[in-house]
């Protein structure tokens, strides 16, 4: 029974591990690589990630510098940024692209936030729902008489702890994201 907390902790883990890595493609008031993370370029017939084929730099908390380590796919990670969601214009100067990140609008900003309250949210369904498979598995267990009925309350209250832990972590990561966003 305890190796199966576990596993169901395990899971969890990787649910926040998951929303943070999720929260890091969302652009706040700085400069971030991570906003390019779900961009993928049209590199000989293949969908690349743009840090698989340039490096990438932040010279300053407005820029991001990408050097592409072939000079031919230059034009082919403008136009996948062109296309993208990010609504920022890449500038070309035939070696490197330079992205200049506008400074966000109190409505923007405002947009952002509740984008993360809603991935916050997705993020606790998803918790939720390792928490009744291990419910559900725990009085399978009980019918099957392979633990007791102390067992499974036992089992269902530990289960529950976790969950609590792991959905105050996602609010604590939502809430730096959040003053991270508002910052100026």
């Amino acid at each position: 029974m305890k190796s199966d907390l576990k596993d169901f902790e395990e899971r969890m883990k990787k649910q926040i591990g998951g929303y943070e890595n999720l929260l890091s493609t969302i652009r706040a008031g700085r400069a971030n690589p991570a906003i390019l993370d779900k961009i993928h370029v049209d590199y000989y017939g293949v969908p690349t990630l743009i840090s698989q084929m340039a490096e990438i730099k932040i010279p300053d908390a407005r820029t991001i510098v990408i050097s592409p380590w072939d000079a031919t796919s230059l034009k082919a990670i403008e136009k996948a940024i062109n296309m993208s969601d990010l609504g920022i214009n890449p500038m070309n100067d035939g070696k490197i692209i330079r992205l200049g990140l506008p400074a966000l609008t109190e409505e923007k900003r405002k947009d952002l936030t509740k984008q993360v309250a809603k991935m916050s949210e997705e993020a606790k369904v998803h918790l939720r729902n390792v928490r009744r498979e291990a419910n559900e598995q725990f009085k399978d267990q009980k019918k099957k008489s392979e633990i007791t009925e102390d067992d499974l309350k036992k089992s269902e209250k530990d289960i529950q702890d976790m969950l609590d832990k792991f959905i105050k972590e996602v609010d604590a990561v939502t809430a730096r994201k959040d003053k991270e966003i508002m910052e100026i």
